[in-house]
């Protein structure tokens, strides 16, 4: 099994994901290939350091992270080398170009990545957005062997047939209010795994969030203090998407931009999915329509 998170950030990761993550290291053991694709340099979200130290700690930490979480790290590189830079992503053909080798390369079996709104009242993430939308516009790509052959060139007279993911979305923070979601996963068994690579981004948990002032949290002083504001989180999560839980919960929507799976094969493929809190006659409908109109 392998899998692949597609996001912007340093620390996406670890807040949307990771519990799930966990969970299907220990059911899978060796046989999980996880990675962790990071498309941004991380320079601009900080108020008192520069952007290049900004940048250096932030990728120590994610990298301190990956060596916790047992996971590969990778930073996305566009076709001249360059990593995107962090707040003003844009899509372009450098970016798609960059994306369609990174998933190629790797040819995942699920790619998880940030969601579109449905809502265009909804509050954004300029980032998040556009790496979804450029998952989205890639998808169909993947599998199509000369899409970015000027941007890296191949033979293109012997292609090879490309695994092409089922593509699903993760909860995104700064849609509060807009989330949706299929799947429920129960990570609370993973809570103290979350907590520990989460805490990995000290700078982002003690410095950036109290500072930008979304999250209404005073700094963390400890470990200790931090599991309690993460504890809330999920939390506040849990009521926003009608959670009727104290355990932490992961959520994930199930996509049509890539294969589209049947539910049998999710519920085979996934961590154990929360019944109660899913929504799956909805899911196997949309999945069913999907399907017949293939």
């Amino acid at each position: 099994m392998k899998v692949l998170h597609v996001h912007a950030h340093y620390d996406d990761y670890e807040f949307t994901a990771a519990g799930t993550f966990e969970l299907w290291r220990r059911k899978l053991g060796a046989a999980f290939q996880p990675k962790v694709l990071v498309c941004t340099d991380g320079k601009a979200g900080h108020h008192f350091r520069t952007r290049e130290e900004t940048g250096r700690i932030r990728l120590d930490e994610q990298l301190a992270a990956a060596k916790l979480g047992g996971y590969d790290f990778e930073l996305l590189r566009l076709p001249d080398g360059r990593v995107p830079r962090e707040a003003c992503l844009q899509v372009t053909i450098e970016l798609l170009a960059a994306l369609w080798k990174a998933i190629r390369d790797f040819e995942p079996d699920y790619l998880f990545c940030p969601p579109l709104p449905d809502d265009p009242l909804a509050g954004v993430h300029n980032d998040h957005i556009t790496i979804a939308d450029a998952v989205r516009r890639v998808a169909y790509m993947i599998n199509v062997p000369h899409a970015f052959t000027p941007e890296y060139p191949a033979d293109e007279t012997a292609s090879r047939p490309c695994k092409v993911p089922v593509i699903v979305n993760v909860y995104d923070g700064y849609m509060s209010g807009a989330n949706s979601h299929d799947i429920a996963v129960d990570v609370e068994e993973a809570f103290p795994k979350i907590r520990e690579l989460t805490w990995c981004h000290h700078s982002q948990i003690t410095e950036w969030l109290p500072w930008v002032g979304r999250h209404n949290m005073a700094p963390p002083s400890s470990e200790a203090e931090w599991s309690e504001i993460l504890r809330a989180r999920f939390d506040r999560n849990n009521r926003e998407l009608g959670i009727r839980s104290a355990h932490a919960v992961e959520v994930f929507r199930v996509t049509s931009w890539g294969v589209v799976p049947t539910l049998d094969q999710l519920h085979a493929d996934f961590p154990p999915i929360m019944a109660g809190a899913s929504k799956l006659d909805a899911l196997a409908a949309r999945l069913k329509r999907w399907q017949n109109a293939g």
